[in-house]
């Protein structure tokens, strides 16, 4: 019942390439715990077979890759996004992978999904494709951490707009941004991807896996206080705790607009 429920993603090794399908179609890919569970296993499953590089997709021709959090697993009575919560334990587990890890894109990626996409090495997608980052359509407090990883994939302004506006970025603006890698042709698609993947593995796994985690210290080498960070807990803690938090997840699941009051 729970695969069936919370979906689960699927391991495959061709070779020195590993793929990770994200198989929810029920429930619009949503990333539920079990999911993010399942992919931060196969990651580690991966490493240990020394799998050079990792591909993550959805389904063939699926018109969402994955819709974000399942928001029936978000808490109203906890910070929704702390350290050790599974979509944060899998995205630090792409950012450390020793090898290139590539999210091979069909369909519409919202929410957390759009995060765990950009965090990947290389977006890889076709026309179909569709980008939206949208906390503020349900009063969550995203954390820093998230909001760096934007930061560095497309810049502050970029970054801003997409957050504040909660709009999808379409593939052709995509590209332009820096979200994507490479636009291609659906029929191309997987051809592409695993073309690049297995270029790639036949280069040094030491000095791919050496050099991918100098882009992590450096990209996240940004210094700030304790009091500042205390701050930034502080301000998320005001979101989680609000009516408005609990309005935007009550909205969702009633399939209606929220009514945010800012209290």
């Amino acid at each position: 019942m729970e695969t069936s429920e919370k979906g689960q993603a699927i391991a495959e090794i061709d070779g020195n390439i590993g793929v990770i399908t994200i198989d929810n179609k029920a429930n619009y890919n949503a990333l539920s715990f079990k999911i993010l569970n399942d992919i931060t296993k196969i990651l580690n499953e991966f490493k240990e077979k020394s799998v050079t590089v990792v591909i993550i997709r959805a389904q063939k021709d699926c018109k969402v890759w994955s819709s974000g959090h399942d928001i029936n697993e978000l808490p109203l009575d906890k910070d929704p996004l702390s350290y050790f919560d599974p979509i944060e334990e899998t995205l630090r587990a792409i950012q450390c992978y020793p090898g290139p890890v590539i999210a091979m894109i069909q369909g519409g990626v919202w929410g957390g999904a759009c995060d765990l996409a950009i965090t990947c090495d290389f977006i890889i997608a076709d026309s179909t494709c569709s980008f939206a980052i949208t906390p503020v359509k349900l009063g969550l407090p995203y954390n820093a951490t998230g909001v760096l990883h934007f930061i560095n994939r497309v810049g502050i302004n970029i970054a801003k707009e997409m957050f504040f506006t909660a709009k999808p970025i379409e593939a052709k603006r995509a590209l332009m941004v820096g979200i994507l890698n490479h636009l291609v042709d659906t029929n191309e698609l997987e051809a592409f991807t695993f073309k690049m993947a297995n270029d790639m593995a036949k280069h040094s796994k030491l000095s791919i896996a050496v050099i991918k985690e100098q882009f992590r210290i450096l990209s996240n080498a940004y210094t700030i206080s304790p009091e500042a960070f205390e701050m930034i807990q502080g301000m998320r803690r005001q979101v989680y705790f609000s009516k408005d938090y609990i309005e935007g997840i009550t909205a969702f699941k009633e399939k209606r607009q929220p009514k945010f009051t800012g209290g």
